[in-house]
């Protein structure tokens, strides 16, 4: 065999450029980490789709309704940082399991809760679980896969959280006409006893099984800032989820109002420009999972950000809500893309009794940030039209390009310590 790329087949296993084995063990990781992400979107639409479902049933206001989404953060927060440590500690898929069991759990008796503060308690305990799932299961995928396809294979785990969407999708269409918000939450247990089902037999890493064999693994948060470069490099991966999470976050609540509102869509036509978006990011982040494996992270991640602010400043101009429709998919393309690299990106900056941790910290202390997207957006939408709003997005991807330029270093090719 050639070292510059030909595979060939060796016990039911292939051998990639650097002769490491990708093999049945391999492509179960990411079955069992995407499907863990899917979970994330199938809960947070889900939760979008049937909450006027829920504000009806407990005759709640506008501020109660957005507080379940607030409550369910917080707990996906807390959830993300406990649980990425423990997960250094007590191995990956074991927590890993656990994660799952709490989200399936909570999630199930979200339908049965008889009031809101119930209810609440409910979404705020599956969301701890909920925000293990991502951290943990990109550490598990880039401890088991070879480097020059670490992004790739990111890259598909990042794919469940779309596929998730999608379901969420469903289960409002075809469950809540006949069985109400209660009966969708009850669904959503399905997918996620599945997920613990897929991941029940995997075996830890042999990578993280090394180090805990050399030395007990005392995680500490202060490994994320244990130098001044590491330091920076911490906030510069922070700043860069904090933007990623922005503007999903931002686009994805206020384009479809903006659709209805100022173009006049129905709900079913917004339909549509979802179908598109969510096309264009699905190619995008395998795209993006593609080219940061051969060009680098840097290169990729600058390229796409610097395109992303380009996009969204033109896109939000454009007055033809056809054209707005048929240019999602580009939007979606470079906007969301670059999901497709963070699960490599943040795993390569750390060691591995820390990685976990780093992972989930990071990342979920971006989602915390981005989540106040919508809010900034509406605020901005006061006093000037929502298009007009939204096109401020376009500034924070320069904040994102700036940041990966000055303060990440390239980390392509790098061996996992």
């Amino acid at each position: 065999m050639s070292e510059t790329g030909t595979q060939e087949s060796l016990g039911g296993m292939s051998l990639n450029e650097d002769n490491q084995a990708i093999g049945k063990y391999q492509h179960q990781t990411v079955w069992a980490a995407s499907i863990g992400y899917a979970m994330d979107g199938l809960d947070m639409m889900m939760l979008s789709f049937v909450l006027p479902l829920i504000i009806t049933y407990f005759s709640i206001n506008p501020a109660q309704a957005g507080s379940i989404s607030t409550i369910t953060l917080m707990g996906v927060v807390v959830g993300g940082i406990a649980f990425g440590i423990m997960a250094d500690v007590y191995g990956r898929v074991r927590v890993f399991t656990w994660t799952i069991l709490i989200f399936s759990l909570f999630t199930g008796l979200c339908a049965f809760a008889p009031n809101l503060a119930t209810f609440n308690i409910f979404r705020f305990l599956s969301g701890l679980g909920l925000g293990g799932e991502f951290g943990i299961g990109m550490t598990l995928v880039t401890e088991s896969w070879p480097k020059k396809l670490r992004t790739r294979a990111t890259s598909y785990v990042a794919l469940g959280y779309q596929a998730g969407t999608i379901l969420a999708t469903l289960c409002a269409a075809w469950i809540a006409p006949h069985f109400g918000w209660r009966g969708v939450f009850l669904v959503g247990v399905v997918p996620a006893l599945f997920a613990w089902w897929s991941r029940r037999r995997l075996k830890e890493p042999e990578m993280w099984l090394n180090v805990k064999k050399e030395k007990k693994n005392k995680v500490s948060v202060l490994e994320l800032f244990r130098s001044p470069k590491i330091s920076l490099t911490t906030i510069g991966l922070i700043l860069i989820c904090s933007v990623q999470n922005f503007g999903y976050f931002g686009i994805m609540s206020w384009m479809p109002t903006m659709l209805a509102t100022q173009h006049h869509y129905t709900i079913a036509g917004t339909v549509y420009w979802t179908i598109s978006t969510i096309a264009g990011m699905v190619i995008g982040i395998l795209v993006f999972g593609i080219l940061a494996d051969k060009w680098g992270r840097k290169p990729t991640y600058i390229t796409f950000q610097i395109c992303a602010a380009l996009i969204v400043w033109i896109y939000f101009k454009i007055p033809n809500p056809i054209l707005l429709v048929a240019l999602g998919s580009i939007l979606g393309f470079f906007v969301n893309g670059m999901m497709g690299g963070y699960g490599a990106l943040l795993a390569e900056h750390y060691k591995t009794e820390a990685r976990s941790t780093a992972e989930n910290i990071i990342f979920n202390v971006g989602r915390f940030f981005g989540g106040f997207g919508p809010l900034i957006i509406g605020f901005f939408a006061l006093n000037h039209s929502l298009s007009a709003a939204l096109g401020i997005i376009s500034f924070v991807y320069i904040l994102a390009a700036l940041s990966m330029l000055f303060l990440v270093p390239e980390t392509k090719g790098k061996e996992l310590a």
